[in-house]
């Protein structure tokens, strides 16, 4: 299936939400209900990981089933991976670190990408290719806020959306760093409640991150 590429930029992306949902989907038939969830909940950007046998069929139906979601992929790691999330239909793609071979695939392609780093030298490789909005991963094992505060003295220009160990008891101190402008989670998107098929349990849990995001 073909879908229209158009994409926003990623200043565009980091603004849709303070939270973008990690999305781990095990069950094909569990994308659409978890994505109107997460809608319902105010969040409009949606991760799909490529970390299970579904996922590249799971943004296909959803980008055909939910056309006012904006769905990416996430733990792309390969220029090939790139191509494939492409054909499938996302509009942005997200690594957990960087290869220059995947920098300059995402540089020449129409699918924005946002590159993950975990120290200086990285973000620097990334951002002498053109790259300023950047994935912090893991962020609490690279760092947490206090790498990032140290980060944004040099590095004022780049703005991040962290992940990895975030949840609801840190994400307020990520979110009142200047170059932070989202997080990444999937704290909000409780196991237990996807495993039952308890999506009104799932849009609860996104309401109240978003809801605390804002305050």
């Amino acid at each position: 299936m073909s879908f229209p590429h158009w994409q926003l930029a990623p200043a565009d992306l980091f603004k849709l939400s303070p939270v973008v949902p990690v999305m781990v989907i095990e069950r094909l038939e569990d994308a659409v209900p978890m994505a109107e969830a997460l809608l319902a909940a105010g969040i409009p950007i949606l991760e799909v990981t490529l970390r299970t046998p579904v996922a590249l069929a799971a943004i296909e139906r959803l980008r055909e089933k939910l056309p006012r979601a904006v769905v990416g992929a996430g733990t792309v790691t390969t220029p090939e991976e790139l191509a494939k999330v492409k054909a499938a239909g996302a509009q942005f793609a997200i690594s957990p670190g960087i290869t220059t071979n995947l920098l300059q695939a995402g540089a020449r392609g129409d699918v924005p990408l946002i590159p993950g780093v975990a120290t200086i030298s990285e973000l620097m490789t990334a951002k002498e290719l053109g790259y300023t909005h950047l994935k912090f991963f893991p962020a609490e094992a690279a760092g947490g806020c206090a790498m990032l505060k140290s980060i944004a003295g040099p590095f004022p220009d780049i703005t991040f959306c962290p992940t990895g160990g975030i949840h609801q008891g840190n994400y307020h101190d990520y979110l009142a760093l200047p170059n932070v402008h989202c997080v990444g989670g999937s704290w909000i998107l409780p196991k237990p409640a996807i495993d039952a098929k308890n999506w009104q349990a799932v849009e609860e849990a996104a309401t109240t991150a978003v809801a605390k995001a804002k305050k």
